[in-house]
């Protein structure tokens, strides 16, 4: 079975532990079930393959969140990168004829869509199974998985099936919200089930193009819609399967809380005089807590958040105030963190995975210093190489071609020096570590 997860959204809820590089679904924070922590993305992605071993899955996502993706889910995932942001619709199309142009499924297969960060269980994705096997045997064209409501929430769309048609509300009130649930309303999942010759003719009707080269150069033009303004809501011929089991969006400090197997994470002290605290700490120093109650302790390398737990769902205009460069990030090869910043100079930890590099590359700006602190790797400047391991001290000069693969799993410190620190500052060049 063919399905597309969107991947899409920026750091401010979850702030600190999400910027403007690490989203929410990438946060670390659930316990899998061979005790390790997982994210979000690679919750669902394994339940999908643990409930469909023959999944075929695309996940559509901006560039910058491609290497997060690889980092955790591996170099061989299928990816449909949108050139620019433009809403689910625009994303959606691109990423269906991605499969159709690119993978050549055909167009008599259905796609089911979903968003990347549901918190469910596995009958979730049995549920898009039965929706997948409905819209292929009925004259449906499109599926929606709805959610049986467990109370009257403010914060979701609402489908109602009624009289063999489909209509949709917008989050309601508290007062509509009620009424909607006596009336046997679901809450709207944002998942979607349809064949892919009914998207490349939507397509072509609302874009004028139905290839994917053509979708994708004119990309930028697009309009910024979602998918159920454009499609879904306007489309007359559409089917409800009804999940009825454990959905959270993992949106706030306050559900993220909820779905923690341990109130706290990382190095933490809470005394007996404290009750429903939950702490993450991501730094490498301890968080005492002491006669709180209610309250969430999150710290990482971009800063601290206490709040109380009814409070913290806003959060955001106090961030969106905040105007710091990401601290920590993920890419393909490992992570880095930022330790201590100057006026001239800047400090990173680096952590390169066994048998992957970081890419040769040049800085016109500045100067550095690496220094090996664990694991064995081959290091390159300027077309020569070395082998390098714990101890060994590195000198990269403004202008030096430079790169470093790990042999074994290897961490090193950076220091830049120089009067323009950026990420921006690096041209990239093709080497064979053959």
């Amino acid at each position: 079975m063919n399905y597309i997860l969107l991947s899409g959204g920026s750091g401010k809820r979850l702030w600190p532990l999400s910027n403007e590089v690490r989203s929410k679904q990438f946060i670390k924070i659930l316990k899998s079930s061979d005790g390790s922590m997982e994210s979000m993305v690679q919750r669902v992605y394994r339940q999908i393959n643990t409930v469909d071993k023959n999944a075929n899955i695309t996940i559509a996502t901006s560039v910058n969140q491609v290497p997060q993706l690889k980092n955790q889910l591996g170099n061989n995932i299928d990816i449909s990168i949108e050139p620019a942001r433009r809403d689910t619709f625009p994303a959606i199309a691109l990423a269906s004829l991605y499969l159709i142009d690119k993978k050549n499924i055909s167009l008599d297969d259905t796609v089911v869509i979903s968003p990347v960060d549901p918190y469910v269980s596995d009958e979730y994705f049995s549920k898009m199974l039965e929706l997948d096997n409905k819209v292929k045997k009925e004259d449906i064209n499109i599926g929606l998985i709805g959610i049986k409501p467990t109370y009257p929430s403010e914060k979701y769309g609402y489908i109602l099936e009624k009289n063999d048609t489909v209509e949709f509300k917008e989050k309601p009130n508290l007062e509509k919200a009620k009424q909607f649930l006596k009336e046997g309303a679901l809450w709207n999942a944002g998942v979607f089930c349809f064949k892919l010759s009914y998207i490349k003719e939507k397509t072509k009707e609302l874009t004028g193009f139905d290839t994917y080269n053509d979708l994708y150069n004119n990309y930028e033009a697009l309009e910024k819609i979602s998918f159920d303004y454009a499609v879904v809501e306007k489309e007359k011929n559409i089917k409800l399967v009804e999940y009825n089991g454990e959905w959270k969006d993992i949106g706030t400090w306050n559900t993220l809380c909820e779905v923690m197997s341990d109130n706290s994470i990382g190095s933490a002290l809470v005394d007996n005089k404290s009750s429903n605290i939950n702490i993450v700490n991501e730094l490498d120093i301890p968080i005492i807590a002491m006669g709180l109650k209610d309250a969430v302790i999150a710290a990482s390398a971009d800063g601290i958040f206490v709040s109380d737990k009814g409070e913290s769902s806003y959060n955001k205009p106090l961030v969106e105030k905040l105007d710091n460069r990401p601290m920590y990030e993920e890419r393909a090869w490992g992570d880095f963190k930022i330790l201590d910043m100057y006026k001239n100079s800047l400090v990173k930890h680096l952590f390169i995975k066994k048998g992957e590099h970081i890419s040769y590359q040049k800085h016109n700006h500045r100067n550095e210093v690496w220094t090996i602190v664990d694991g064995v790797g081959e290091f390159v400047l300027n077309d020569e190489i070395k082998k390098v391991k714990s101890g060994d001290v590195l000198m990269i000069k403004q202008g030096d071609k430079h790169a470093l693969r790990a042999i074994e799993d290897l961490h090193f410190i950076e220091v830049q020096i120089g009067t323009e620190l950026s990420e921006d500052d690096i041209e990239r060049y093709d080497h064979d570590w053959k």
